[in-house]
């Protein structure tokens, strides 16, 4: 088990760096729809969405 690891931790190490930032970037995104704020810019009127938003504001 020992030896499977150590030849293994790189993969390991790097699984865990981007696990991580996954994680920091789902939380980051849920913090902010919390706050209100949006990804898209908020150009509705280009948007295939854009009839959706939250925010009406024409452009």
């Amino acid at each position: 088990m020992l030896a499977w690891f150590m030849e293994n931790i790189a993969t390991i190490a790097i699984s865990i760096i981007l696990a991580t930032v996954v994680v920091l970037i789902i939380v980051n995104l849920i913090k902010n729809k919390k706050q209100g704020k949006s990804s898209c810019g908020c150009k509705c009127g280009n948007c295939p969405m854009g009839g959706n938003c939250q925010n009406k504001n024409p452009m």
